[in-house]
């Protein structure tokens, strides 16, 4: 995501409407916005104790995306989150009111530790880095224990068929953005290779259904450690959260490995060496002691979310991870060829969208090799 627009607020406004709907918060108030890149205009408050918090905002304006920018949803999961063993930061307050800071806002408890762009964890030991990414896992199982009745979130998505839905979804896109045309060649994106077997294979061949909370994009950069231990204290992010199917975060949350040793010619975009298997001239993994493999990871999930994953269900989820990934590049493409997007960095993307189906679909061949014989 690009960097968010700097949005000034009107600090009156807010420390009047805080003084009342969360009184804990004392003005008056220090506001700075973060600069990197979060959709929603994010802001830091320091009050007069010098206590922190977080205020995430709708950004102003018309929205091209009906389900992005939910701050209404984010405040609804990481309060209905609090009193469980899910590591989340506490909410504090929800307003709705747009003429305090000009849309939609929250607030939430500032989380005081560490985040890492970067999920090979550098500059830590072998061993916290190992039990970081089992404690990253870990929190990921508990959220998918969570009873979504019994923390009032049962109508937070639709009870079943996530998947079902995600297939219609990205086919409908794919089509659409496939026709998009070049505007200076006139030449169409075009589809993505194998598409139609795709769509078969995915409609024919699903995992068992299950029905979790789910983060939506749960991964590394979204988590919040400890100053100095390896554990998480909070997860970030909620606003593509909903009900649907644990695999989906899962799969998100070990890209790094299936990218890394998946890809057809090295390197790729989100490529790192450090996951890439030792045997590989490539690889840095002896760099990174306490790394983790991808099925040591999927074990701890197991372990503590109770239930196993069948190796093909893993590769069908896999590989349909892949093939939404390749249509979010070729959503770029099409961007991209109709001057929306002119960056060179747009069209180095775009061009991931062929890549990444073929990975895509050596996982569904995968899959295939793996489904048991009648």
């Amino acid at each position: 995501m690009a960097g968010a627009v700097r949005q000034p607020i009107d600090q009156a406004a807010l420390e009047r409407y805080l003084q009342k709907a969360a009184p804990e918060i004392q003005t008056p108030l220090e506001l700075k916005q973060f600069g990197f890149g979060q959709s929603n205009p994010t802001y830091q408050i320091t009050d007069s104790t010098r206590k922190r918090y977080v205020l995430r905002k709708k950004p102003p304006g018309k929205l091209l995306s009906k389900t992005a920018h939910q701050v209404d949803r984010e405040y609804r999961v990481i309060h209905a989150l609090e009193h469980t063993d899910v590591a989340v930061p506490r909410a504090i307050c929800m307003c709705d009111d747009d003429s305090i800071v000009g849309t939609p806002f929250y607030v939430m408890e500032f989380l005081d530790g560490r985040m890492f762009e970067n999920p090979s964890f550098p500059g830590v030991s072998g061993e916290d880095r190992r039990e970081m990414w089992h404690d990253a896992v870990r929190t990921l199982a508990k959220l998918h224990r969570v009873d979504v009745k019994k923390v009032g979130l049962e109508t937070f998505g639709r009870p079943a068929g996530f998947y079902s839905r995600q297939i219609k979804t990205f086919g409908r896109l794919a089509e659409s953005q496939a026709a998009a045309k070049d505007k200076d060649t006139g030449e169409a994106v075009g589809q993505l290779p194998h598409f139609e077997e795709f769509l078969r294979f995915f409609t024919q061949d699903q995992p068992e259904d299950r029905t979790v909370l789910v983060h939506g994009d749960y991964k590394i950069d979204n988590l919040v450690f400890h100053k100095t231990e390896p554990r998480v204290i909070g997860i970030l992010d909620w606003e593509m959260s909903t009900v649907g199917h644990p695999y989906a975060d899962l799969c998100n949350l070990s890209q790094p490995w299936v990218i890394s040793n998946t890809t057809p010619s090295w390197p790729r975009i989100h490529a790192d060496p450090a996951f890439l298997d030792p045997s590989r001239q490539e690889s840095k993994n002896a760099d990174f002691p306490g790394l983790p493999t991808r099925e040591q990871a999927v074990k701890w999930y197991e372990e503590t979310a109770g239930f196993s994953i069948p190796s093909r269900e893993l590769a069908w989820a896999t590989s349909f991870a892949l093939f939404r990934d390749s249509i979010i590049f070729q959503g770029i493409a099409a961007r991209y060829a109709m001057r929306q997007a002119s960056s060179d960095k747009a069209m180095v993307y775009g061009r991931e969208m062929a890549p990444f189906a073929e990975m895509a679909w050596s996982m569904v061949n995968m899959a295939k090799s793996s489904r048991p014989k009648l």
